[in-house]
């Protein structure tokens, strides 16, 4: 029997330290789940998740299959050289292998640039019979191909948050300068059928009444997710997703949302500064009313907001984060994320930074300098050092006990008292974890031996 072993990689591990990895919540990871429905039945699969637990190297399988993020790429070639060393082969798809296929080929014998489900049967074949391509591509598909469901039984006996995470819809028509989910999908949202989202959330019930939508921005057609939501309305679940500012402007809209049991979403704000968001191609924020107007539209609904705020453009300054701040806390949002602009390779961002000279680590994630939560570029108005120490302290300030408090008292979108249990706890971790990732490491810090690349 062929054997296939899939592993979800993390971004690295401190050397000595006893907790693996620097989140005390995880989800589970849809891309493994979605391979392991691809593969023939015939197969037997294994799953090893890195930041839950070691990865049995000496375990006998064929074929070892690897989804890369940029994030991830130095631990995914270290696990790969690790296979390498065994005379195991291995294949690697996912964004990061999209975004630098020639370097990813490097590490892997086979790479899946785009979407897997229209070449993973072909893959699998091929290595059955010994004559496997180095590169597997074709043309992205017109319409979202979601034909089959995730095989979630590759997650038995491992623990994760009790959050069901189901893909809605892949890809954005908006083209902002630092996302690299455009170059992936070709700046076009593939939607999938309502009904199909449906009947995927009614196979999980039993399990799981919670579920992330995985969508860039759940609602940038309104009126196929008003048809969702009146299907998710007699299944009686509460879910949560990302959607852009203009969801305030849709009355209708908002109230099928809070009827098929949405109870939050995730916002990104990314300035306060409309100079920045015309540099930042961010049409949507810059159209209708003002933010405020908008967030208060959202929570008189009763819906919980997860803002998040993205620092490192020219209009920024030593003031910006402190605005930032009080502005989230003045408008009550429920968590918040305080960061600094990262060039993701492949980006317009990346490419105008790099032109400019002004990046500091070219291949920032594969550089043993570079530590998680550190500026990769020299911003405009202030020191790198001094855009990390702004993003850090403005986490500080929004998850202090008295920001927490004062949220919490003043908000009225929390109604519904999973959002005010889950509230405190959510808001208590991000502020247990506001330095925990500064100076992680990307990679395994203890790991030895030179990153075999492929012969």
């Amino acid at each position: 029997m062929f054997r296939l072993t899939l592993i979800h990689p993390c971004i690295g591990h401190r050397a000595g330290a006893r907790r693996r990895y620097l989140r005390l919540w995880e989800m589970e990871p849809l891309q493994p789940a979605v391979l392991a429905a691809l593969t023939p039945r015939d197969v037997d699969i294994r799953f090893h998740d890195d930041r839950l637990a070691d990865i049995p190297f000496d375990e006998p399988t064929d074929l070892v299959a690897i989804s890369v993020e940029t994030y991830t790429a130095k631990r995914a070639y270290q696990i790969a050289s690790e296979y390498r060393r065994r005379k195991v082969p291995v294949v690697m798809g996912g964004f990061h292998a999209s975004l630098c296929t020639d370097e990813v080929l490097q590490y892997a014998e086979s790479v899946v640039v785009g979407e897997a489900e229209t070449v993973w049967a072909e893959l699998i074949e091929d290595y059955r019979m010994g004559t496997p391509k180095r590169l597997y591509s074709r043309a992205a598909e017109a319409s979202f191909c979601g034909g089959v469901l995730p095989d979630r039984t590759v997650f038995r006996g491992k623990r994760y948050l009790p959050l069901g995470l189901v893909e809605t819809g892949r890809g954005c028509a908006q083209h902002c300068e630092f996302c690299a989910v455009q170059r992936m999908f070709g700046q076009r949202h593939k939607m999938r059928d309502p009904a199909d989202v449906v009947a995927e959330i009614q196979s999980l019930r039993a399990r799981q009444r919670s579920f992330f939508l995985v969508d860039d921005n759940l609602t940038a057609n309104p009126e196929r997710t008003k048809e969702l939501c009146r299907l998710l309305m007699p299944l009686r679940i509460r879910w949560m997703s990302q959607a852009t500012i203009q969801v305030g402007q849709d009355e209708e809209l908002l109230r099928l949302m809070v009827q098929s049991g949405c109870v939050g979403v995730l916002i990104g704000f990314e300035s306060l500064n409309r100079d920045n968001l015309a540099a930042m191609e961010k049409p949507l924020n810059l159209s209708g009313p003002d933010y405020a107007s908008l967030i208060d539209a959202v929570q008189r609904h009763h819906l919980a907001i997860y803002g998040s705020f993205v620092f490192g453009y020219a209009q920024d300054t030593l003031e910006s984060f402190d605005e930032a701040v009080a502005f989230a806390r003045r408008t009550r949002l429920y968590i918040g994320a305080f960061n600094h602009l990262i060039p993701f390779p492949g980006t317009a961002l990346y490419s105008r930074l790099q032109a400019e000279g002004r990046l500091r680590y070219p291949a920032w994630w594969l550089d043993d300098r570079y530590r998680f939560n550190q500026v990769p570029f020299h911003p405009d108005s202030m020191t790198a050092q001094q855009l990390q120490d702004g993003c850090l302290a403005a986490r500080r300030a929004f998850y202090t006990w008295g920001s927490i408090w004062e949220r919490r008292r003043r908000s009225h979108s929390m109604a519904d008292g999973f959002l005010k249990w889950h509230y405190w706890m959510l808001n208590l971790l991000h502020q247990r974890e506001v330095g925990n990732r500064d100076g992680y490491p990307l990679g395994d810090e203890a790991w030895q031996g030179e990153m075999l690349k492929v012969s």
